[in-house]
């Protein structure tokens, strides 16, 4: 069962919405239902999480509105991440940065051209970023990895990247960007949500996590439900992605270190420099 043993410490990526809020003109889904952070907590009180982070969902575009007034509402046990354009001054990253925002989303998986880094706004925007003490949260697609990742590193802003990567069915394209993982990993701004496995064969999932566990160990690994499961609501459970989890990571130290490490990056963001 889903409650046996230690419960995660931390739901590192989560997604909370209401009908009410405007879609984005390319949304690729529409949900036509709520899943407003009440709802998200009761879940995380049920399984028995301490404390979760709201992943900025593309599907609003850079409607941060209920992100922030739920940082607000309950500052000890979330944290959240926003999108925001590139124009964004460092007073307003600054501001939402004292109400829980950890980071700026970049959500590329689906953009067919990606953006020249050297080149402003995004040189002076990602500065920004790393200057307000955020950190990038990466959704894009495996192929870009190889050369997004130190493209991004290069600028000095740490990053977490989201759903293993989005690991590619071709095992060509997956080991190369595994291994665009560890290189960044090894330079010491990155962080890899082991988050939306649903999303994927557990076979690629497990390979992808067993590469990065035997690389890194659980130190630059995190957790996280993708609650609400949007496109994938009817056949997956918040239960079902804690024994997803527990079947990737068996080993509870090794879970309890992965706690720890989201603990210090999210909620105590000095020790884990």
């Amino acid at each position: 069962m889903a409650t046996e043993g230690q419960a995660p410490a931390v739901d590192a990526h989560a997604h909370v919405f209401t009908r009410a809020m405007p879609f984005a003109a390319d949304a690729h889904s529409r949900p036509d239902y709520d899943y407003g952070v009440d709802a998200w907590l009761a879940d995380l009180d049920r399984y028995g999480i301490a404390h979760g982070v709201i992943a900025a969902a593309s599907l609003f575009d850079d409607g941060n509105a209920y992100t922030l007034a739920a940082l607000a509402a309950d500052p000890r046990r979330l944290r959240g991440t926003v999108i925001v354009p590139p124009e964004t001054d460092a007073e307003t990253l600054r501001a939402m940065a004292d109400l829980g925002v950890v980071g700026v989303r970049l959500a590329w998986r689906r953009v067919d051209e990606l953006p020249d880094l050297k080149s402003d706004p995004w040189r002076g925007f990602l500065r920004r970023i790393a200057d307000s003490g955020l950190h990038v949260e990466l959704l894009s697609r495996s192929v870009s990895l190889p050369h997004l990742l130190p493209a991004l590193d290069a600028t000095g802003v740490d990053l977490v990247i989201d759903h293993f990567g989005v690991p590619a069915r071709d095992p060509m394209e997956r080991h190369a960007a595994t291994d665009a993982l560890c290189r960044a990993i090894d330079r010491g701004r990155t962080w890899v949500k082991l988050s939306a496995g649903f999303r994927m064969p557990f076979e690629i999932a497990a390979e992808v996590t067993g590469r990065l566990l035997a690389h890194a160990g659980a130190q630059r690994l995190l957790w996280g439900s993708d609650a609400p499961f949007v496109n994938h609501e009817g056949d997956t459970r918040f239960a079902d992605t804690i024994v997803l989890y527990r079947r990737l990571v068996p080993d509870p130290a090794m879970r309890a270190a992965i706690d720890r490490t989201a603990l210090a990056l999210f909620f105590d963001k000095e020790s884990s420099a």
